[in-house]
């Protein structure tokens, strides 16, 4: 079995700039859409080979190693191209790793999701079809329903 080799800075992962075509969601606070662009990112990451830059695995062979710090800059690069402005005023950091980045986000969501889980059971209990067509009541119905999963509340039938 052939072993890969770690990826160096002239590998297609260094040259990547439209990271949209492959993450075609933004991050975002109001959608609470973490879990899903968290799915992605690490998909994405996971085939350049770069996911020990996220899960803190990946750690530069000494305080000089211009590799790893280019490899770890386009990772963070690919976080800052795929979040909301609002997302990014608040992460954004000179000498943060990309692995510090992932960690800022992933408690700025966890933090937040007893406060978003009431704000979305709220929402689904005062929504109405009002002038919405069925399909379009269906789909917000729906969206508060993952939405709410995401924040770990799901929505549970009641016998």
């Amino acid at each position: 079995m052939a072993t890969v080799p770690p990826p160096t800075a002239t590998t297609p992962a260094a040259s990547l700039t439209q990271i949209r075509a492959h993450i075609p969601i933004t991050l975002n606070m109001e959608k609470m859409n973490y879990d899903s662009w968290r799915i992605l990112f690490e998909t994405h990451c996971f085939s350049f080979s770069l996911t020990g830059h996220i899960d803190g695995t990946s750690l530069p062979i000494g305080p000089t190693d211009a590799t790893w710090k280019q490899l770890d800059n386009t990772v963070k690069m690919w976080i800052y191209g795929t979040i909301s402005e609002s997302l990014l005023n608040s992460v954004l950091k000179s000498q943060c790793s990309a692995r510090e980045l992932w960690l800022m986000l992933e408690n700025l969501f966890r933090d937040n999701k007893e406060a978003r889980a009431i704000q979305l059971e709220n929402e689904l209990r005062n929504l109405r079809i009002g002038d919405r067509s069925v399909h379009d009541y269906c789909q917000k119905l729906k969206s508060l329903s993952d939405t709410l999963a995401n924040v770990d509340s799901p929505v549970s039938i009641a016998p």
